[in-house]
């Protein structure tokens, strides 16, 4: 249902803060009052505790390369210079593995002067292999708008593993919004983690500066023995909209541990292979407070881990009935073959403060597909058995 924009949006008081990442009531005024609109009626359900989801328009154009327009041009100019190929998407196409598309969103925006955005794929796409980027006109990075921006939107959508089946209205990538620059340190870190336990295993927290580590869980099912899946390198086309159809043994392998002892647990991430892999930790993100994986660090490896990097408000948090979530990894090794072994750092995560905390809770009122996984397939997928 679309928001009814002649009411005014609940905002659940004055924010406790100036500057910070805009809660789910903000982002909602921002709709009401146009600085956020779209060709089709914004639904409620797009707006998340601190995030917007983007909706693709009614045209994706293949393009050769991925490619960012410059200061001096707009993402239009770019298509036209390249020479596009449009593929029409009302009633639904396929985006095939292998080649890059460029789509107008039905979302633009009209940012003020203090007000700047970024984006990242939606989960379920990083757990696709999805590798998807917002664009917008002047850009010189993606995922970033900067403060005063009035202009449309752009998806860059490139599948790398499985050909998707998209149409008009589909959701892959979502937009936060930051007002000012709010202060991080690693002191504030360490104080958050005293008031809020960040991991289940307190006594094992990494710090470092102002993020927080994660390691890997080869230990394995009690039962199974599962510890992550490798993506098949032939597959059907995945529907993006449909939930819950897909048999996974049609997409997935399944990896097993190879030993209980720990100094001979270990997988090889070849680099042409895509796998779904876990955290040893519990996560929890207080719900003040938004957190994102830092995807790609050449400290702890040539490997890329989580793309759809952003850990949403009450994350894991014990009053949304979660208690400590693990963070599903998508990982991809760069280059060259590369060994993870159980309880190794794979990532850091970065928490970053709310100006408010959000109307909307992860899991607690959004009944959240991801709020209490283990290690789980994208919920297009039936439960592994």
């Amino acid at each position: 249902m679309a928001l009814f924009q002649a009411e005014p949006a609940e905002t659940g008081g004055k924010p406790a803060f100036s500057t910070g990442i805009l809660p789910y009531q903000s982002i909602r005024e921002l709709v009401r009052d146009h600085e956020i609109d779209a060709l089709v009626g914004i639904d409620e359900d797009q707006l998340q505790p601190a995030s917007l989801d983007l909706r693709l328009g009614a045209v994706a154009y293949r393009v050769p390369a991925s490619f960012l327009p410059g200061p001096d041009a707009t993402v239009m100019s770019k298509l036209e210079a390249f020479g596009i190929y449009p593929v029409e998407l009302r009633e639904g196409a396929v985006l095939e593995r292998g080649c890059v598309y460029v789509v107008p969103l039905l979302e633009h925006v009209a940012l003020g002067s203090r007000l700047s955005a970024f984006a990242n794929p939606k989960s379920s796409t990083g757990r696709l292999d999805i590798f998807t980027r917002l664009i917008v006109d002047g850009a010189t990075a993606f995922d970033r708008i900067e403060p005063g921006y009035r202009g449309p939107l752009y998806a860059e959508i490139a599948p790398k593993t499985f050909s998707v089946l998209v149409r008009q209205g589909s959701r892959l990538n979502q937009l936060r919004l930051r007002r000012g620059s709010p202060p991080t340190s690693g002191a504030a870190l360490r104080r958050l983690h005293e008031q809020v336990p960040l991991v289940d295993t307190p006594e094992r927290v990494t710090l470092r500066e102002d993020n927080l580590g994660l390691t890997l869980d080869l230990s394995g099912d009690p039962e199974t023995g599962l510890v992550g899946f490798r993506a098949k390198r032939h597959a059907d086309v995945i529907d993006i909209d449909r939930k819950g159809v897909l048999d996974p043994k049609d997409f997935w392998d399944p990896i097993y541990a190879r030993s209980q002892d720990k100094a001979s647990r270990g997988i090889i991430l070849n680099p042409d292979d895509f796998y779904i892999l876990a955290t040893k930790e519990g996560v929890t993100v207080p719900p003040d407070h938004a957190a994102e994986m830092v995807p790609y660090d050449t400290l702890v490896g040539e490997f890329r881990v989580h793309y759809a990097g952003f850990f949403d408000p009450g994350f894991g948090f014990h009053n949304a009935r979660g208690g400590g979530t693990k963070a599903v990894l998508e990982v991809r090794s760069h280059e060259v073959p590369f060994i993870l072994e159980h309880e190794q750092i794979v990532g850091w995560l970065r928490y970053e403060r709310l100006m408010a905390e959000p109307e909307k809770l992860y899991g607690r009122d959004l009944g959240s597909h991801y709020q209490n996984q283990g290690l789980t397939l994208a919920k297009h997928f039936m439960p592994w058995r």
